[in-house]
């Protein structure tokens, strides 16, 4: 279908289209206001809604081209899909490539779904609406963008849109040490973003076509380098960055490979480059600590997979050992930290940083389930952490204050709403039933099976990760009975103690989607498998580095 090919396009765009739509409508207001009809902060709003409803509502064809319909599919050799792609700038062999496969699908699909999620709570934001939603918009057009880049160039300028307008919703909208926190995550973001562009630039111009590999564009044009991921891609696999020559004297894929981690990493993020993450999220308003959570955490795994998993296998193997050490220090220290919260808000942003440690240690694994689970567990994170942060916020909204020790028997007073908290709780520590559970099961049991040279040291990271789940549940389960058990606290007697409509449309459709995908997880890995377990397979068979 005509309309498949613009997909992925009209998903990006809409929102950046609706962020005009609000400048527009807030230069018309002078006019507007001399008609005696004057603009509402509503009217921003509803734009805002109807702009990220619309990716959300079209992310259902990638499921439906799937499941529903029975025709077309996602590719069975993990090829990519709904193609959107032209010359853009022909000088430097750059394109305008756009496309979805098993890596990025389950991402685009949660892009979506959050992005509206986060809209939808920002009932909250009440000064200078214009300013925050126009930002928010551009904001999501970035993340969907990242997803679906399928030129490098395309990738990084995608990257990079999202950098500012992080910066001022934190800095803008945050709270009491906003400034402080804003800068610190552009900072991480932009020294990640120059290794980042520094690796692609290299990554260019080493390329270039081998045996039965053309590097045309899509216009039938040959070029001598690309930016083309699917190209470098084949390119790596046959071999051609391994022998290209040492940078300072190391190997060109070692070296390569580790600015782009460092630059993923950051994202992830991944000890010991994650203090910015805690700061971030504590001055973030809500909305922003769902995004960030839900979505930007995420495009650092994602970054991993799609460039150094797949244009660097040989190094890839190489580094597995390092990267699987370093996820089993995020799982366990952020653990650890989280005990030691008395701020919610932090406490659910350590967990993050452990949490993503599950990911990490499936990648590195490179078995078809650890690889699948890797990302199922991105998946899962992404619906868990934004309602463990929507609850943050609801309790915050009311009490101005996250002090976890300043509560006490919130069950008896609110108790839907200590119930919602319970299951997210659940959730996130790995129930059986719930989306968490799932990702993390594969992920040991994937590991626990890696090939040589992981062998013996790396069932024992496998072991430790798998113990900390034990600490994961003693910190949930103590700041359960902190806040909602016990004697009720008198202090918040007058607090309004039910929830609001905005809330329960916000909670009640995450928890929904909790449960169904831990019961019933085979749509998603329906969409990524094909593609996961065909990369696990290219990065196992290529000589290490």
């Amino acid at each position: 279908m005509a309309f498949d090919t613009y997909l992925l396009t009209l998903m990006t765009f809409i929102p950046a289209l609706g962020a005009l739509a609000i400048l527009g409508l807030r230069a018309l207001e002078p006019v507007v206001n001399r008609s005696h009809t004057r603009m509402t902060p509503v009217a921003y709003r509803w734009v805002a809604i109807i702009s990220a409803a619309l990716p959300l509502i079209f992310s259902v064809r990638l499921f439906s081209r799937n499941f529903w319909q029975g025709v077309g599919g996602f590719d069975p050799t993990g090829g990519v899909q709904f193609v959107h792609r032209f010359v853009w700038i022909k000088e430097f062999n750059i394109e305008y490539f756009m496309g979805v496969d098993g890596i990025s699908v389950s991402m685009v699909i949660l892009t979506a779904l959050i992005s509206f999620i986060a809209v939808l709570a920002s009932g909250s934001i009440k000064k200078k609406q214009v300013g925050y939603y126009s930002l928010f918009l551009l904001l999501e057009t970035g993340m969907m963008g990242t997803f679906c880049a399928l030129d490098m160039f395309l990738f990084y300028v995608f990257w990079e849109v999202m950098l500012l307008p992080m910066y001022f919703l934190i800095g803008i909208w945050g709270g009491p040490r906003k400034e402080y926190a804003a800068i610190k995550f552009f900072l991480y973001t932009l020294a990640g973003s120059v290794l980042m562009l520094l690796a692609i630039i290299a990554l260019y111009y080493v390329s270039r076509p081998m045996a039965g590999i053309s590097l045309a564009l899509v216009d039938g044009t040959p070029t001598e380098h690309t930016f083309n991921l699917l190209k470098l891609a084949e390119l790596g696999q046959a071999g051609l960055f391994a022998g290209a020559a040492p940078i300072l004297g190391f190997a060109f894929t070692k070296v390569i490979f580790i600015g782009l981690f460092i630059g993923f990493a950051i994202k992830v993020p991944m000890f010991p480059f994650h203090t910015w993450l805690p700061d971030a999220h504590v001055e973030a308003p809500t909305p922003i600590s769902v995004i960030l959570a839900g979505v930007l955490l995420k495009m650092g795994t994602y970054g991993m997979l799609r460039f150094n998993w797949s244009i660097l296998p040989d190094a890839t193997k190489w580094a597995a050992y390092g990267v699987a050490v370093f996820g089993t220090i995020n799982v366990v220290y952020a653990a650890f930290v989280c005990m030691a919260q008395k701020d919610l808000k932090k406490l659910i942003a350590y967990s993050s940083v452990s949490h993503m440690g599950f990911v990490l240690l499936g990648m590195a694994a490179c078995t078809p389930q650890a690889i699948s689970g890797a990302v199922f567990q991105m998946w899962g994170h992404g619906i868990v952490s934004p309602m463990l942060f929507l609850i943050a916020g609801v309790i915050y909204e009311r009490a101005h204050t996250r002090d976890i020790e300043g509560f006490g028997g919130l069950a008896s007073f609110m108790p839907e709403y200590a119930g919602l908290t319970g299951f997210a709780f659940f959730a996130s520590l790995g129930l059986p039933g719930l989306v968490g559970f799932v990702g993390e099961a594969m992920v040991f049991i994937g590991s626990w099976g890696a090939p040589a040279p992981m062998g013996t040291g790396y069932r024992t990271l496998v072991a430790i990760s798998a113990l900390s789940v034990v600490i994961t549940a003693a910190y949930y389960l103590w700041t359960m009975q902190r806040m909602f058990l016990g004697r009720f606290n008198e202090k918040w007697k007058d607090l309004h103690n039910s929830l609001t409509l905005t809330e329960r449309l916000t909670l009640y459709p995450l928890a929904v989607l909790i449960l169904y995908f831990g019961i019933y997880p085979m749509p998603i890995f329906e969409l990524i498998n094909p593609a996961l377990h065909l990369l696990a397979r290219i990065v196992v068979g290529t000589p290490s580095a």
